[in-house]
């Protein structure tokens, strides 16, 4: 009889390359976790490493339990979700994986919610880029993520883990805060994006769907931006671009439903990015998933989030 968390660390071991990531991510020691898997070998009578140079490669034979892992894996995940349906409490923990809007704009007012219907729920947010998120979900090392694609840049499907739409956000030109007030913030609602085109510019960083998203716009627009700052918390941004020393492009969930401190100007075609939730499938009749991904899009949809 196989040990099922034996084959978890060979399911690991496929995921994240190397038996120092999976001693990390479960925080075993890696000579402990070459132990278990030369215990698995003998369990299953067959070898499934290879050492190649410093790492280990999986056998023919390891693939073919992999596979039979992540199905064992899900189906006591689901066995899990049946059994805690039939409870009439919510309750237990849900690890959530979030970017920083979402973080700041739709987290706050979903825990208010879940604290007020569901007490015995423990809710844990960690802030996460989606990409590296996207993978930790489907690594069990969180239960769901809140994620974001940007127009023309669609992330790949993971067949393991479900997409659910929880908002579409609008991104607008950002603007230091005209002299002229509310008069000069309409007229400037007129400026081609091309107009920030001798700006200096705040953007995220290299490698980031919305870098590249943003590059692209501007170069369509017919220019190359001139990026001085780079940092993944939008509040910089906000900051740089209000005290005048920068442009940039927000989406309206950094407002999280307040009034903008500089000016926002509608970029052609009114593109928005999709904000998702993702789970692995296994889970997603989980009662207390169910319950958060209910209290994030009554969070979302409300008049404070969702107005420009």
């Amino acid at each position: 009889m196989l040990d099922v968390r034996r084959l978890r660390l060979l399911v690991e071991l496929s995921r994240r390359g190397t038996l120092a990531a999976v001693a990390e991510a479960l925080s075993y020691s890696p000579s402990s976790v070459s132990q278990q898997l030369s215990l698995l070998e003998r369990e299953a009578g067959v070898p499934l490493l290879v050492q190649v140079g410093r790492r280990v490669q999986l056998t023919p034979q390891a693939l073919v339990l992999v596979e039979h892992g992540r199905a064992v894996l899900d189906r006591l995940e689901e066995a899990e979700a049946d059994v805690a349906r039939s409870l009439t409490a919510v309750g237990g923990t849900v690890r959530v994986a979030v970017f920083q809007s979402a973080a700041h704009a739709v987290v706050p007012e979903a825990l208010t919610l879940l604290a007020a219907e569901h007490p015995a729920l423990r809710v844990e947010v960690t802030e996460r880029e989606p990409e590296l998120a996207l993978f930790d979900v489907a690594a069990r090392d969180f239960d769901l993520v809140i994620a974001e694609q940007y127009p023309g840049h669609t992330r790949a499907h993971r067949e393991d883990l479900d997409r659910v739409p929880l908002a579409a956000d609008a991104i607008r030109l950002a603007l230091p805060p005209s002299p002229a007030g509310r008069k000069g913030a309409q007229r400037r609602l007129e400026t081609p994006l091309a107009a920030a085109s001798a700006m200096p510019w705040v953007l995220e960083p290299q490698g980031t769907a919305s870098r590249e998203w943003a590059e692209q716009l501007c170069r369509d627009a017919g220019f190359e931006p001139d990026v001085r700052f780079e940092t993944a918390d939008l509040m910089a941004h906000i900051r740089l671009i209000r005290s005048g020393n920068a442009a940039g492009l927000l989406p309206d969930l950094v407002w999280a439903g307040e009034e903008p401190s500089v000016d926002l100007v509608p970029l052609p075609g009114d593109p928005q990015r999709e904000v998702f939730s993702s789970t692995r499938r296994a889970a997603a009749r989980r009662p207390a998933v169910v319950a958060v991904r209910d209290a994030l899009a009554r969070a979302a949809a409300a008049p404070s989030v969702a107005a420009d």
